[in-house]
C-alpha cells in the first residue's frame, strides 16, 4: 500500500493541508468534471464494493479522546481541510474521529463490518491531526521524522525562516514570515532523514530552558519519504484563527497535492543553512 501522509503537528505530532482563496491554477468550486460544487466519480451505493473514482481521496483522522489537551481548532482543521478539497476539486475528504474504526476494511463502532465508508484500502493519503501520538508505536516516530518534545515559548509571536522556496508547500512562504502560534519542537528528529522546509528563528526569541536544540535550530515543518511513500510535517495551527491564515491554508493544501504526488518536490535532506 501506498498511503501518503501529510501531518500538521499542530497538536502534537502528525501530518497535511489544504487551501483557500489564492489559487488561480485550480477550478475554484468545481469538480473534476467541471460541475460545480460536484463529488468526482462516486458512482454506486454503499456496500456496492469499489468504485470508480475521478478524484483522490484523503482520510482527514483526528481522535479527539486521546491527549490531556482537547484543542478546540481540531473541528475547524477538520473542516478547513475537506473545504480546501472540495473547493478546489484536487480530492475527496472523508472525516474520522474514532481511530478503532481505522482499518483496512470499513468499521462500525462496534467492531463488525460496515457497508460503506473509508477504508485504509481505498484512501491515498491521511492527514493526521493528534496530540502526542502512537508512543508505543516505534515505527510512527520513524515514520514521521521526530516527535513531539514541548513547546517552550507556550502560544507566542515569532519569526518563521523558509529554508525551502522551492517546495510546492513552502515556494508561496516569504523568506521570513512573523506569525503566534506554539512552536512545537522535535526530539529524535534528524537532518540527515529529511528535508526541513521551516524553522523558527530561535536566536529571536527570549531565552528558554526548555529549548532542547543546538545550534539554534528548531525544524517547524520538513518532507520526507518513508518506503514508497511521502510524508509531510508542520506543526502550525494550535489555534482555530491560524487556519485562517492564508498562507498557513497554502501551505497545508499544497503539502497534501504533494503527498498525494499531485505535484513533485525535492526532499533531500539539507543541513542547517550558515547564519551570517
Amino acid at each position: 500500500m501506498r498511503v501518503k501522509i501529510v501531518v500538521p503537528l499542530a497538536l502534537a505530532i502528525a501530518a497535511v493541508a489544504y487551501v483557500a482563496a489564492p489559487f488561480a491554477q485550480q477550478p475554484q468550486g468545481r469538480g473534476a468534471s467541471g460541475t460545480r460544487g460536484g463529488r468526482g466519480g462516486r458512482g454506486g451505493r454503499d456496500g456496492d464494493g469499489p468504485r470508480a473514482r475521478a478524484r483522490k481521496v484523503v482520510l482527514a483522522w483526528a481522535d479527539t479522546r486521546n491527549g490531556i489537551a482537547q484543542h478546540e481548532s481540531v473541528s475547524h482543521a477538520l473542516a478547513v481541510i475537506e473545504q480546501l478539497g472540495y473547493e478546489s476539486g484536487a480530492y475527496d475528504t472523508f472525516i474520522r474521529t474514532d481511530s478503532n474504526i481505522i482499518a483496512k476494511q470499513p468499521m462500525r463502532t462496534t467492531g463488525e463490518p460496515a457497508s460503506g465508508g473509508p477504508s485504509l484500502a481505498m484512501v491515498d493519503a491521511i492527514f493526521f491531526l493528534g496530540h502526542p501520538a502512537f508512543e508505543s508505536w516505534p515505527e510512527f516516530g520513524e515514520l514521521l521524522g521526530g516527535r513531539y518534545d514541548g513547546h517552550p515559548w507556550g502560544s507566542a509571536p515569532g519569526t518563521v525562516i523558509n529554508e525551502a522556496p522551492d517546495f510546492p508547500a513552502t515556494r508561496h512562504i516569504p523568506a521570513t514570515l512573523n506569525i503566534a502560534d506554539e512552536f512545537y519542537q522535535p526530539k529524535a528528529f534528524s537532518r540527515e532523514k529529511a528535508r526541513v522546509l521551516l524553522r523558527l528563528d530561535v536566536p529571536k526569541m527570549p531565552p528558554n530552558a526548555e529549548y532542547h536544540g543546538t545550534n539554534g535550530d528548531l525544524p517547524l515543518a520538513w518532507a520526507k519519504t518513508y518506503g514508497k511513500g511521502r510524508v509531510f510535517y508542520a506543526s502550525f495551527a494550535h489555534d482555530a484563527a491560524t487556519w485562517d491564515n492564508r498562507d498557513v491554508r497554502q501551505m497545508y493544501f499544497e503539502a497534501i497535492k504533494w503527498a498525494l504526488g499531485l505535484t513533485d518536490g525535492d526532499t533531500a535532506p539539507k543541513p542547517l543553512p550558515a547564519t551570517r
